[in-house]
């Protein structure tokens, strides 16, 4: 866990660091209404694009991988061999494949692009699910990344950054200026800062939620997927499956949200879920109420 901690916060300092550094540079100024945009555009999208391009060098740390170079036993080959037939089927290219401990059953996909990802499986998972349903969690995964959803969610969440950015400094001088009786503060004072914490808080409530909705659409479609991929009963079975999960979540934050585990939620709790709760997944497949063949083909056009 310290590891984990570590990292990103090391990760997110760099970041800060090296946006403050070319805002420097170019003389780009914050308090003007073009300089609030590119330090919003900056900082919400550098972020961002930025742990998507280091995502798989930061799961490999923060999960503790093995990744599979050379199957050193049977069940390392099955799980590389079926990778491989469901990416070429997919039509991306060729994952990296890897296992981490965990107790729980669960899988994740990164990567920054379709041809440069990686597919990893808990030590859970292995114990606990049969080959068919290991086969449609692997299908699952190869699913997100042929819908490009590492980078779609990249993309999103760089412009609901920025938006927040911007809504929150420009509400907050309004708000500043208001409380001083109309004198310009320029922006800069304490009562200003606090004000511009504040609303950072409150619009990035509402930005988590926009964030959320779209991570649970994207399981109907990788659900859809897997079941195109490895078959609509084995997609079944795998998520019937997860319903016995036992044991705590232990996916690193960078990657939790492609996780395969869902949860249930009510109330204000299910607007922050990035997964849809297994059974309305379930009704989904049985339903048939997503085509998983149109949800790859979209993905290998995009």
């Amino acid at each position: 866990m310290l590891k984990r901690v570590v990292l990103f916060l090391g990760t997110n300092l760099a970041v800060l660091a090296l946006l403050s550094i070319i805002m420097s540079v170019f003389g780009i100024n914050p308090q003007s209404m073009g300089g609030l945009l590119v330090m919003a555009a900056l900082f919400g999208f550098g972020g961002s694009l930025i742990s998507l391009l280091s995502s798989k060098w930061v799961a490999k740390r923060a999960a503790g991988l093995h990744v599979i170079e050379r199957p050193g036993s049977d069940v390392e080959r099955w799980l590389v061999d079926t990778v491989a037939r469901q990416a070429q089927a997919a039509g991306i290219g060729m994952p990296e494949v890897a296992i981490y401990e965990a107790p729980e059953i669960n899988a994740f996909a990164t990567g920054a692009n379709r041809n440069n990802a990686l597919v990893a499986v808990s030590t859970g998972l292995l114990r606990s699910m049969d080959q068919d349903e290991a086969e449609a969690v692997l299908a699952h995964e190869v699913s997100h990344i042929a819908n490009g959803d590492m980078v779609t969610m990249a993309l999103l969440q760089g412009v609901l950054n920025t938006f927040v950015i911007v809504l929150a400094r420009l509400v907050g001088r309004v708000v500043d200026g208001y409380l001083s009786g109309g004198r310009d503060s320029g922006g800069g004072g304490l009562a200003y800062f606090a004000i511009v914490f504040a609303l950072d808080m409150v619009f990035g409530l509402f930005a988590s939620m926009i964030a959320m909705w779209f991570s649970r659409h994207r399981e109907f479609r990788a659900d859809a997927g897997g079941a195109a991929l490895a078959g609509r009963e084995k997609m079944i079975a795998a998520l019937k499956r997860l319903s016995l999960n036992q044991g705590q979540n232990t996916l690193p934050k960078q990657v939790a949200a492609f996780g395969i585990s869902g949860a249930m939620g009510h109330g204000m709790r299910r607007l922050m879920l990035s997964h849809p709760p297994l059974e309305e997944r379930i009704r989904a497949l049985e339903a048939g109420s997503v085509d998983g063949e149109a949800a790859l083909r979209q993905g290998l056009l995009a």
